[in-house]
């Protein structure tokens, strides 16, 4: 081969690599991390990956099997002095979350207009101020896809990236920043004096500005939980220099997503004020910034690259299993995630679709016709306290996508049993790899209909899944393609199934 020949190979070959890690979402040191872990000697590293992907070097035959086999590709693929195909060009695509909807005509869509609507809306409709400010912090976080630098910042300047932190660590920071933390067994009158607490809420703590931090005794048995609201009450010092606008933090059924680890005021009205905004997003950043201490990005990242994505790690770093997948959701390279947090009968309390899966309920109240194939809820009316891998068919808008979670039972702080949900659309990944996602979905979607609604997965597509999990390096999705794939819906109403539950229910 002439030498001009040999740099042209090499250049398409970086391309070809270059390309396919930025379509998977993977930064250079992901990639070297990824090859460490199937063959370490072979692995390249970050600055002769540098060198591949700009045609500088060329990697050696077994180097180039732990590429293919991190990117479950034949080495021939790269091989092929083909020039990079349009269908692995790292695709800009949308980000994320539900699909919105162009407003017009403009005019009516002006801020005065929507100010005075809003309200009359929120009236007519049943919905909180609170609960409307949350709608529309979680569409800003799809929107970004749960990504927020400057929070991100934040908690790393003051957590200096460790991992973990322990309970000592976090006292220490809280007296580093002139907070006291004190306990208590009765809630004081005084902390409730303008609200009234449901009789199934636990107030697990509140904070007294300036710097005061009252934590329920009960939290000392929880080390996890405990660890959780310092860190968020760190974050509040820091963000807002520990003025009063802070909601008490409390657990317990019946508490909705609006209010959930906040303070409960019955009397809320469906008037949209400015303390709502406050409140709601001052809640926000705070349980973000919680996170981000708790689980710094690149340890975290490492560790769950270490544990292809094992919901377990939070015993590893004493935090709780909610916030590892929450932050599952921020750190992974793959950006297509979802996150339920789901309490009985039918209720959710926490939301991310960073995938823009359509909700399996109403998260403000409930509704009479759920699915109940949803991971989530079969989780919800079983005692187990192991974690269930599960892999769905679900057709939005018009296309069928293929879904993965991963879902476990946990107790709160009051002894009540709820389901936290993490999961990954396939549908991306798929298409990453050179495969027809939505044919892939629809041929899956076929055979569990063709079987009353739930199949073994056939072994085509079983092992289009086991590529997808080895390259996304997520355990469980690897065991949830060993289980009956499932055919869900938003609404049994609406059931997909033949027959359909709506149906034989009637």
């Amino acid at each position: 081969m002439s030498k001009a020949a040999s740099i042209r190979n090499a250049h398409f070959l970086g391309t070809k690599i270059r390309n396919l890690r930025k379509r998977n979402n993977l930064t250079m040191d992901d990639l070297s991390s990824r090859c460490v872990k199937v063959d370490a000697e072979s692995a390249p590293s970050v600055s002769y990956l540098s060198m591949i992907e700009r045609g500088k070097r060329h990697p050696s035959e077994h180097m180039l099997s732990v590429i293919a086999e991190v990117f479950q590709k034949d080495v021939a693929w790269f091989l092929d002095n083909v020039p990079e195909e349009a269908a692995i060009v790292p695709d800009k695509g949308s980000r994320g979350g539900i699909t919105g909807m162009t407003l017009e005509p403009g005019f009516l869509f002006s801020k005065e207009i929507l100010q005075n609507a809003i309200p009359e809306m929120l009236s007519q409709t049943g919905v909180s101020g609170r609960q409307f400010a949350h709608l529309l912090i979680r569409a800003h976080q799809e929107n970004n896809q749960n990504h927020f630098p400057e929070l991100e910042r934040a908690a790393e300047n003051i957590g200096k990236k460790q991992m973990p932190l322990s309970v000592d660590a976090l006292m220490d920071i809280c007296k580093q920043m002139g907070m006291s933390v004190k306990w208590f067994t009765r809630l004081p009158a005084s902390a409730t004096a303008t609200m009234t607490l449901r009789d199934t809420a636990v107030v697990r703590s509140y904070f007294h500005a300036p710097s005061t931090i009252y934590v329920n005794k009960l939290m000392q048995e929880q080390p996890a939980r405990l660890k959780y609201d310092l860190a968020l009450y760190i974050g509040h010092k820091v963000l807002h220099e520990g003025d009063g606008v802070k909601s008490l933090m409390t657990t317990g059924p019946g508490v909705d997503e609006s209010v959930r680890d906040i303070s409960v005021d019955l009397n809320r009205s469906s008037a949209l004020n400015a303390q709502d905004i406050v409140h709601a997003w001052r809640d926000f950043e705070c349980s973000f910034f919680a996170g981000a201490l708790l689980c710094p990005k690149v340890p975290f990242r490492r560790l769950l690259e270490q544990r292809a994505h094992d919901i377990s790690v939070a015993s590893m770093v004493d935090v709780t299993t909610s916030t590892v997948m929450r932050r599952m959701t921020v750190v992974s390279p793959y950006p297509h995630w979802h996150y339920f947090d789901a309490y009985p009968p039918g209720r959710l309390h926490a939301v991310y679709r960073g995938n823009g899966i359509p909700l399996p309920w109403g998260n403000m109240r409930m509704v009479q016709d759920p699915c109940q194939h949803w991971a989530v809820f079969r989780m919800i009316h079983t005692d187990t306290t192991e974690s269930s891998a599960q892999i769905s068919v679900l057709d939005v808008g018009s296309e069928p996508r293929i879904y993965c979670c991963e879902s476990v039972k946990v107790d709160d702080l009051s002894g009540c049993g709820h389901v936290l949900c993490a999961g990954i659309d396939v549908n991306p990944a798929l298409t990453a790899q050179g495969a027809d996602a939505v044919a892939v979905a629809q041929s899956l979607k076929d055979a569990c209909i063709a079987n009353g609604g739930s199949v073994a997965i056939p072994e085509n597509i079983k092992n289009d899944l086991r590529q997808i999990g080895k390259l996304l390096n997520i355990a469980w999705l690897s065991r949830g393609i060993e289980k009956d794939a499932r055919l869900i819906c938003p609404r049994s109403g609406a059931c997909p199934r033949s027959p359909s539950c709506h149906i034989s229910a009637a």
